[in-house]
This record gives C-alpha cells, structure tokens and sequence, in this order.
C-alpha cells in the first residue's frame, strides 16, 4: 500500500493547524507523528484515515499500483484510538465476533484465540462496561493488530496502560507488524521506538 499526501493542510476557523504537507507512507515501513498535546497529531492520522478531509491538498491511496477511493479506504485499514468507542453493552465475546464481521482475522485467529491473547479468559463473558479503562485499551489494540488490513494506524496506543501493559503492546508490534504499513501518534517515545521514520508536526506550522 501506498499513501500520497500533497500540500496538505488543515484550519479550524482562522488557524492552520498544518500546512504544506508532501509525504509518502509506504508498506512495509513504520512511522511516528510525533507533537505535542494539541499539535495536530490526532488530526493528521484522521485525515489519513478519511475521517476528516483536508482543508487545502489531496491525499492519494494505491494498493498493488491502483488507485483506491478514499470512500474505500476504511476496507484497508484499522485503528486504534483513545476516542474509537467500544460497544460497552457487548460481552468481550460479543465484540469479537460483531469486529470480525467487517474485519478478516489475521492468521485465523479464533475468538478463543484471541481471548489468550488478551489473557481475558475470565471476563470473556463479561459485558465491556465493566472493564477497566486498561482492559478496554487492550481491547482496542487487540481489535486493530488482529484485523489482516495492510494499514495499521494507532493513536496514544498505550494511553491506560499500566507497564505490563506496555509490554503487551510491543509484544503484538513484534509478532503482528511484519509487512504492514503503520503509523503511530504519540509523544512518548516507548510507543514509536520501533518506527522506521519520524513526522513532526511542528515543521508544518
């Protein structure tokens, strides 16, 4: 897969939040958004996703050399988000199984599978509303690494993670990254040290 972006930018009223973007993302490379709180981050990663759309520039998607749409693209990709809400209503099983109606599991993973994953075994039937906020972000990371999409895009990954948490989070980079493109907002270097090339978004000012 590829990504084009060119001469992005986007205001909210008066005030660019980026500009004059010309960058190219790539499969089989990994890369950091890197910015303060507020920097536009969440923003940018947003507009790669199609969520929002830029204010000036076009942003281009390829797979295999085709050009894809952008009303498409959210076929090639998955996300993981502190803003991404979780159907809190469903029990863990539940989600899975609703996630990977849209989603193809990566290596066949069965919901079981998963839960090991997850080491949720004993709150597999467990309704999500119940869940720490931990548990929920594992939730999500699991959701996104797990989904066979050639585009990885994660936000603040670690965010309600405690240090084992962490841990987890770099054991699925090893084990689910392999071949894919992934891009990673954060201000915290443990979360992006993996990652091939840096974006600041200060330099779009």
């Amino acid at each position: 897969m590829k990504i084009v972006l060119a001469q992005i930018g986007r205001r909210f009223n008066r005030e660019w939040i980026f500009n004059h973007i010309d960058y190219t993302f790539e499969t089989g490379k990994s890369y950091a958004i890197l910015g303060i709180n507020g920097s536009g981050k969440s923003t940018l990663l947003q507009i790669i996703s199609g969520a929002l759309t830029s204010s000036v520039g076009n942003i281009s998607y390829f797979m295999a050399g085709k050009e894809i749409q952008v009303e498409e693209i959210f076929q090639h990709f998955s996300l993981a988000a502190p803003y991404l809400d979780l159907i809190e209503e469903f029990t863990l099983l539940e989600v899975l199984e609703f996630h990977f109606n849209f989603k193809k599991r990566i290596d066949g993973l069965t919901n079981e599978q998963l839960v090991d994953l997850l080491n949720m075994q004993k709150s597999k039937n467990k309704q999500l509303k119940y869940f720490s906020s931990g548990m929920k972000q594992r939730v999500k990371l699991l959701l996104a690494f797990c989904s066979d999409t050639p585009l990885l895009l994660l936000d603040e990954p670690t965010a309600n993670l405690d240090e084992q948490g962490i841990i987890w989070y770099l054991e699925l980079v090893k084990t689910f990254a392999d071949n894919r493109l992934i891009i990673v907002c954060s201000n915290q270097a443990h979360e992006y040290a993996f990652c091939d090339h840096k974006i600041l978004v200060a330099d779009y000012k």
